[in-house]
């Protein structure tokens, strides 16, 4: 008879490394590349599920933040989510996610998000659709702005600490953005491979309006400017960014950036010469109902009350009925009400995150409500529409 499956963190070196082998075999990666992402990490941000003395699979967590409503709302992002080729299929994915949730749920952890490489095993515990991942990509050649009235200036020693208030900055208006951690920054900032990673301000040094952190790749259409991540706090800064990668056309053919789906650089160029080359949604769960809602920011005009009732029957703490109170842009969830917007958690996170509006999740049939909760659920989870530029 099989040993029960245990869930639990990384005892020992010898356990570490065979989930590094564990994962590297579920990712396609090389063995050595396992110290520097554990590292990154924390080992002790790992979680494994054991047969006996066997490690089955596991998965990291990167304890963060998200800015929601120009809030920042705790956030668990769940990545290298593995298990060895012999046990799929048994439930122990499910049971992996389902045991970090619930731990994650004791810690008071609002949301939890992830890059699902399959939907189906993510819906089973409550994940759902909730935010745009964009690649764009555009002809140096098309760009056409000449503007150099903000001067550069190159960052010789890049460091986050350098780029994190800046970023800080425009992050909080934008929905689903995240609040870095040191693991995402050294993501973005860490060189791979023979690659050399570039970096300038925008703008007075002391107060920058923004910057351009970046690398060049040879492809085989050309030399490709990859922006690792960039910030323009103002107009000046944005035209100043698209000059500086105008001027790059006599050897750079095209320049690709991490945004949302609905750019607001975009309005800077003067044909729609930039194309988007990849779109996938992340996914998301609200682990803690009542803090989530009562973290994130609402809009600061709107006095609104939402009677909720939601039904989660793997986190059973947020099952039943609530009254979301709105007013001067915070909220308040106290226990009760008539429950006349009713969902499961994975109708909760897209409402949430905004990504669909409450009349789309009822014709999915993943809502139902009167026609009233759902006009005030539209108007309480207005807001821009969610993305991030980060991976993980």
């Amino acid at each position: 008879m099989n040993e029960l499956r245990q869930f639990g963190t990384l005892s020992n070196s010898e356990e570490t490394d065979r989930l590094g082998e564990v994962l590297c075999q579920c990712f396609n990666l090389p063995l050595n590349e396992w110290d520097k992402y554990r590292d990154r990490i924390g080992g002790e941000n790992f979680r494994i599920l054991r047969q006996g003395r066997a490690i089955v699979g596991g998965l990291g967590i990167y304890h963060m933040g998200q800015w929601w409503g120009g809030d920042r709302v705790s956030m668990a992002g769940i990545a290298a989510v593995g298990v060895l080729p012999e046990d799929r299929g048994t439930g122990a994915a499910v049971e992996l996610l389902t045991h970090t949730l619930g731990e994650l749920h004791r810690q008071g952890i609002a949301l939890s998000t992830l890059y699902a490489a399959t939907q189906r095993v993510y819906r089973k515990v409550g994940y759902e659709q909730a935010g745009e991942f964009c690649d764009w990509e555009v002809t140096l050649d098309s760009i056409q702005m000449r503007d150099r009235t903000l001067p550069l200036h190159r960052v010789e020693s890049i460091h986050a600490e350098v780029f994190a208030p800046i970023y800080r900055q425009q992050a909080l208006h934008y929905n689903g953005n995240l609040d870095r951690n040191f693991a995402i920054w050294q993501q973005i900032l860490q060189p791979k491979g023979d690659e050399v990673v570039y970096a300038d301000l925008v703008g007075n040094p002391n107060q920058p309006e923004g910057y351009i952190i970046f690398t060049q790749k040879n492809t085989a259409q050309g030399v490709k400017l990859v922006v690792l991540d960039w910030v323009a706090l103002t107009p000046a800064a944005a035209r100043r960014l698209w000059t500086f990668l105008g001027d790059a056309r006599s050897q750079i053919s095209t320049a690709t950036w991490r945004g949302s789906s609905v750019d607001s650089l975009l309005l800077f160029l003067p044909e729609q010469t930039a194309k988007i080359t990849h779109l996938e949604r992340w996914f998301m769960r609200v682990v803690n109902v009542k803090i989530a809602l009562e973290q994130r920011g609402y809009p600061v005009t709107l006095n609104a009350e939402l009677h909720l009732e939601v039904r989660d029957t793997l986190l059973p703490e947020n099952n039943g009925k609530f009254i979301l109170t709105v007013s001067g842009g915070r909220g308040k969830v106290t226990p009760g009400g008539r429950g006349d917007l009713r969902l499961d958690p994975r109708g909760l996170s897209p409402l949430y995150s905004g990504l669909y509006r409450p009349y789309q999740l009822q014709l999915a049939g993943h809502l139902e409500g009167t026609p009233n909760a759902v006009s005030v659920a539209t108007e309480i989870f207005a807001g821009s529409p969610p993305w991030m530029p980060d991976f993980f």
